[in-house]
């Protein structure tokens, strides 16, 4: 089964963190994504850029509305994800728990709801 793991970290911290910190976190990934890949659990994944640079979009009465930056305003922000494959939630949860953002912010680990099993329900 694919699960997402959703990284959730205080930006405005991450932003004004020493340069030497910024390195050995940006060292943790780099070796957490590679024991993703060689574990052969690695589907995808990807940092994610500040919420100043994102939109988020609604549709009200057939009007498309648009609103800089992120939806809601909060503690942490969605700063990246990885998507992988696990057995079972309970491996899906080691993996989260080893990711370098699981220590400093929040990491969801979230089951993928496959679109053959939503259409087979039908």
């Amino acid at each position: 089964m694919r699960y997402m793991l959703l990284i959730y970290n205080d930006e405005a911290a991450t932003a004004n963190a020493p340069r030497d910190k910024t390195e050995q976190v940006l060292a943790a990934y780099g070796a957490y994504t590679e024991a993703l890949k060689k574990s052969g659990a690695w589907l995808a994944g990807d940092r994610l850029r500040p919420t100043q640079a994102a939109a988020s979009v609604r549709m009200a009465n057939g009007n498309t509305n648009v609103l800089d930056g992120p939806y809601a305003d909060t503690k942490e922000q969605l700063a990246g994800f990885y998507m992988i494959e696990a057995t079972d939630i309970d491996t899906a949860i080691e993996w989260g728990g080893r990711c370098p953002a699981a220590s400093t912010g929040t990491v969801e680990v979230r089951p993928i709801w496959e679109m053959t099993e939503y259409l087979s329900e039908k």
